[in-house]
């Protein structure tokens, strides 16, 4: 099973994850999604992309089950991620994303590469990072939260739920569930509607007015995921979580 579809109608693309249970992706798929965006931004029949998710949650990033038993293929996966994210932020089509459930690690950087978000009530937001024994998505949770906000969530672990994203200003709608892709839809309609290069060139204006650089920000992070690999605790971590079991660190040395 693909894990995701997607389509192009009345000038939205539609890129829809679909790998039960949770979304979370491994260094192919990563691949395959970042491809997929690239080839959807370059269509001249698509105004905009939409993305959006069945299951239990959006994504819950990537996967961990791969990295546990193969930690080396940390660089494809970091490489899969690195081009997802810039294949949104760089996309010279407005990407606006649907969140539901739960939203973590590469979800975080999808939603935080974005142009608009919208969110269903049950959406939570979080960078488990830390427990898995990486580094990564500060970056992107950096562009949609306050500084201190950020390095809470990712010191942590700790969640926060559609509300207080919508409250903090990173989320442009809250919505129940079942009416999240259409709102996202509607959205995405009235971009389409529009002149194309001209909603083209104020995509281009605005990332170009950001402060910094976001991927060579991110790149930095992924430089620090693999000095964690290099640690015990960043094995025992990941080995833990696919044990589901508590950690038990050991001294370095």
């Amino acid at each position: 099973m693909a894990a995701f579809t997607s389509h192009v109608a009345a000038n939205i693309g539609h890129i829809i994850f679909s790998k039960p249970p949770v979304n979370a992706f491994d260094s192919s798929e990563w691949a395959a999604i970042a491809a997929e965006i690239c080839a959807l931004g370059l269509r001249g029949d698509v105004h905009v992309i939409v993305i959006s998710a069945e299951g239990r949650g959006f994504c819950a990033g990537v996967d961990i089950k791969e990295l546990g038993a193969h930690p080396d293929m940390i660089v494809p996966v970091n490489k899969g991620n690195y081009d997802t994210f810039e294949a949104i932020h760089k996309n010279p089509k407005p990407v606006i994303v649907a969140l539901h459930g739960f939203v973590l690690g590469g979800g975080i950087g999808i939603a935080g590469a974005a142009d608009i978000i919208v969110a269903s009530e049950c959406a939570t937001f979080g960078v488990p990072e830390v427990d898995r024994g990486a580094m990564g998505g500060g970056a992107h949770l950096q562009r949609m939260f306050p500084v201190q906000k950020v390095r809470h969530m990712y010191f942590t672990g700790e969640l926060i739920d559609a509300q207080e994203a919508w409250r903090l200003g990173a989320v442009e709608k809250v919505v129940p569930r079942g009416d999240l892709l259409a709102e996202a839809t509607a959205i995405a309609e009235k971009i389409a509607a529009k002149s194309s290069i001209m909603v083209q060139l104020a995509k281009e204006a605005l990332n170009g007015i950001e402060d910094g650089d976001l991927e060579a920000k991110y790149r930095r992070e992924q430089g620090m995921t693999l000095e964690a690999y290099s640690y015990k605790d960043s094995q025992e971590a990941r080995d833990a979580f696919n044990e589901k079991r508590d950690v038990s660190f050991k001294p370095e040395g």
